[in-house]
């Protein structure tokens, strides 16, 4: 699994790499770099590569829109950090990107990350698809990633410290804040593949469910992680008062829930056979892993 894992993010690294190496030079492009190239797994982009194996697409395109979802992952992350916002001086290890260069460069590096998404999807790098195609895959990941996406999952998040949540406002919340990436992540290969809507929007319920399971298991990793292994702050959820699964339901009821979402999420792939058999691989791998 970890070879898997590490040739999708390499790769996803030399098309990051090229395509930030066409662009004009700017004093903003030390943080990008820094941000995008700090040592992330690439969860998302093999997620996105094992659903697009399932609808044989060519490898190429799906690491371009992998690229994509990185960016946006990565501006994400830097927000999140922020003073303002959960306050969090380390990240995979290092300084966070507010810590290293300054709050006010973080925002732009930030906003910039986001922006830098689209421009791949719509330039030259993205090659061999359609312009409708291009317009639907923007058009998904804005979704995604604005206020009923990860902007109103954050919002969300930061709303409900020190308050009693709901089950239901909770789960709402971490799939805004987590889950809508990873549903663009698992439709944009059907939309790639030009599917019907039914089917495009089975597999964005399948990569909620999966973000939810992302989530879950890195509340488990903040409940009893280490600095060490994590390359963050372990424990600082109960500090803040966060509204998470684990804090409701206790650390043993939440690993029971995310091994009923595997189950559920396997269930929907089994129409599909060894086809999905990698997908099944990654989800074991996001729950058992420690970082």
């Amino acid at each position: 699994m970890q070879i898997k894992l590490n040739k999708v993010a390499n790769d996803t690294n030399i098309f990051l790499r090229n395509f930030i190496k066409s662009q004009k030079k700017s004093p903003l492009l030390d943080p990008i770099i820094y941000s995008l190239f700090s040592g992330g797994k690439k969860i998302r982009s093999k997620i996105l590569v094992d659903v697009g194996s399932i609808f044989n697409i060519e490898y190429q395109k799906l690491i371009a829109v992998g690229a994509t979802v990185e960016c946006i992952h990565s501006y994400s992350l830097i927000h999140d950090d922020l003073p303002c916002m959960d306050n969090d001086d380390m990240r995979r290890g290092k300084p966070s990107t507010h810590v290293k260069f300054g709050e006010s460069t973080a925002v732009l590096a930030g906003n910039s990350l986001l922006t830098l998404a689209y421009e791949i999807l719509s330039s030259k790098f993205f090659k061999k698809v359609d312009n409708k195609i291009k317009i639907n895959l923007v058009k998904k990941i804005s979704e995604c990633s604005g206020h009923n996406g990860i902007a109103g999952g954050q919002f969300l998040d930061l709303s409900f410290e020190h308050k009693k949540i709901s089950k239901k406002k909770i789960i709402d919340m971490e799939i805004k804040k987590t889950g809508k990436l990873f549903s663009f992540c698992c439709a944009a290969p059907l939309i790639l593949k030009k599917r019907n809507k039914n089917e495009i929007k089975k597999f964005e319920d399948i990569g909620a469910d999966i973000g939810l399971l992302f989530q879950v298991a890195d509340d488990l990793i903040d409940y009893k992680g280490s600095l060490l292994v994590a390359g963050k702050k372990t424990g600082k959820d109960k500090k803040k008062g966060k509204a998470t699964l684990i804090g409701l339901l206790g650390h043993k009821n939440t690993i029971k829930y995310a091994n009923n979402l595997i189950i559920k999420i396997n269930k929907k792939l089994k129409k599909y056979g060894s086809n999905s058999n990698n997908l099944s691989e990654t989800l074991d791998y996001i729950l058992n892993r420690n970082k």
